[in-house]
């Protein structure tokens, strides 16, 4: 499982901060990857492949088929070259987590943070801090899709906000549940977008075949108050109809009422569901 991007602390976690600018951009130091990494990068891709054929979004399979990174650790260069021209974002290497307010800033330019290292062997299936796997195949292709670019642009401007207001905490819940977690409805059928999904074999499988979890309509109130978890899988997941409602039911919305509303409650646990809910009909997905 994934812990949130916008974790402020280092301490303890592993990437070489020492050289950093000031953004904590690095380069990518390509060059230092081995061909025992590149091997790692592949069987993850392939792995995970396997699963975006069948449970992951239209835009998500379109994306990581621009990108063509099968054959090892890719340059984030050559994947500029593709997303500029496309939605004008660019990647830039960080050692790893980076503080909240550098991390909106970056977003809020339309530059996404993308760890340089890479797992070890016996992390394949758990990993506690993202790296370049989970950045890269998880996140990169979503940011060919219009909706996800635009969003995620606004989201890095709103944190200044929330920072502000004490109520970093419910903005990080509305990322976690749609960019790490998210689920969109395609054809009557829920699919993966989120990354924290994606890059996971066991959790894609979970968050679409699982019987018990519940499944609610995307609403970004609800999302807000709602907890989650970083050491397991999720107890509950948002379904978009589409991925322009990401945008269409945040444009123009003033947040601040409701941090002032909610910032001072206790998070809903997650997996509760409230009196009315109506959750998505399961099974969700088809095979």
């Amino acid at each position: 499982m994934k812990v949130p991007c916008t974790q402020t602390s280092t301490s303890g976690l592993r990437g070489e901060y020492e050289g950093a600018a000031a953004d904590y951009s690095v380069g990518q130091d390509w060059h230092a990857y081995t061909p025992e990494m590149h091997e790692r990068w592949r069987r993850l891709h392939a792995r995970q492949s396997a699963l975006v054929e069948r449970h992951a979004c239209r835009s998500f399979r379109d994306g990581l088929a621009r990108l063509d990174c099968a054959g090892g650790i890719p340059r984030f260069e050559d994947a500029n070259a593709i997303l500029r021209p496309a939605t004008g974002w660019r990647l830039v290497a960080v050692p790893g987590f980076i503080p909240d307010d550098v991390f909106f800033d970056h977003l809020a330019h339309r530059r996404f943070p993308v760890t340089r290292w890479i797992r070890e062997e016996h992390e394949l299936d758990y990993l506690v801090e993202p790296d370049v796997f989970h950045d890269f195949f998880g996140h990169v292709p979503m940011l060919l899709d219009p909706a996800i670019a635009d969003f995620l642009e606004l989201y890095g401007k709103a944190g200044a906000r929330a920072m502000a207001m004490g109520a970093l905490e419910m903005l990080a819940r509305l990322y976690w549940y749609t960019i790490e977690f998210g689920l969109v409805r395609e054809d009557d059928v829920l699919k993966v977008f989120g990354a924290g999904i994606m890059s996971s074999a066991s959790e894609t499988l979970h968050s679409i075949g699982d019987g018990q979890v519940p499944r609610l309509p995307f609403e970004p109130v609800r999302i807000m108050r709602t907890g989650y978890m970083i050491d397991r899988f999720q107890q509950i997941y948002f379904v978009l109809e589409s991925l322009p409602q990401l945008i269409g039911e945040l444009v123009g919305r003033d947040f601040g009422p409701i941090y002032e509303q909610w910032r001072a409650a206790p998070a809903l646990p997650a997996g509760q569901c409230l009196p009315g809910e109506t959750l998505i009909p399961f099974p969700g997905a088809r095979t």
